[in-house]
């Protein structure tokens, strides 16, 4: 949202509180007086001295100061989260104003999961800054989802199942579930041709997924029934990439994503294990925070995204 940074607001009236808002919610959105001022691109002075007037002005004590960190009391929690809500409707008239320009322009805040964000959307965002040079990127590439409604991510990529049917969401691709092993497994996997068979092999598991153990195998040229299988857990990884590391070091079996696995099968780091059996495909979802507005820039970045996806060879 833009705000004019004018240190002599005495007569600033109700826009002079708009901006001590966003100069309050900029401290604890980042824990800090030093981290808000980068952030709004104004002293660490200015910032420190508009949240004290508005301590002031209401006589409530806000934030909690220590030489480590700065907290929001409960009263400051509370009125953080209204905050929010008024900055973000700003926020949104201001770009609807923007629109007509139709020019991405600005911060981008995106969140992706850690394996996708290194293998695809990295490669987009690099893609997304040369064609729109006016715009940055800030990506949080985590296994961990984030709060959409913080007000501190405009998208998030989602890999797999979406169980929050309230978000807005578009799909924008597919991924394969593979089942795949160390080639110094060749002979142990030599005679296997059944999903059962595999039940008692070490299995790499991971506790990202909510049944890392539990996988339903389907024919790929009759139409039989599934084959449901309980793997039997050697080791327990809560990441993607770390899971195939240790499947390419040999600790065992495991199921992962066709984008993590592709160019280690291309390559022979890895083998496809029981490859006439299908497991569960996955979406891929541009999720937004509910709003009657997008900007221009998000759309942008989703539909680079689309552009790279459907670029991409079928495996």
């Amino acid at each position: 949202m833009p705000i004019a940074h004018n240190q002599d607001d005495a007569s600033g009236g109700n826009f002079a509180n708009l901006k001590r808002l966003a100069y309050f919610a900029a401290v604890v959105e980042t824990g800090s007086f030093t981290a808000a001022a980068e952030r709004l691109s104004i002293t660490k002075a200015v910032v420190s001295q508009q949240v004290a007037r508005l301590e002031a002005e209401f006589k409530t004590s806000l934030l909690t100061r220590t030489t480590r960190k700065v907290a929001p009391t409960d009263a400051g929690r509370a009125f953080y989260q209204r905050c929010a809500l008024i900055l973000k409707e700003a926020g949104d008239a201001f770009d609807e104003l923007a629109e007509v320009a139709q020019t991405p322009s600005g911060t981008l805040r995106l969140t992706a999961p850690l394996d996708y964000g290194i293998t695809a959307i990295v490669p987009v965002i690099t893609d997304f800054c040369r064609r729109y040079p006016q715009c940055k990127v800030d990506a949080a590439l985590s296994d961990q989802s984030l709060d959409l409604m913080s007000g501190q991510v405009e998208l998030a990529i989602r890999v797999g199942w979406l169980t929050d049917l309230h978000l807005q969401a578009r799909q924008i691709g597919t991924f394969r579930q593979l089942l795949v092993a160390s080639p110094a497994w060749g002979k142990q996997l030599a005679g296997i041709a059944q999903p059962q068979q595999i039940a008692t092999l070490p299995f790499i598991a991971n506790t990202a997924l909510r049944a890392p153990l539990e996988w339903s195998f389907t024919p790929g040229e009759a139409k039989r029934q599934r084959v449901d299988v309980t793997m039997q857990s050697a080791v327990s990884l809560d990441a993607t990439l770390a899971v195939r590391e240790a499947v390419r070091q040999g600790a065992g079996l495991s199921v992962l994503p066709d984008y993590a696995v592709k160019q280690d099968l291309q390559e022979g780091h890895l083998v496809e294990v029981l490859p006439r059996w299908t497991l569960p495909s996955g979406g891929i979802h541009a999720v937004f925070p509910a709003a009657r507005f997008r900007p221009v820039k998000v759309r942008a970045f989703v539909d680079l995204l689309q552009e790279h996806l459907s670029a991409q060879p079928q495996q």
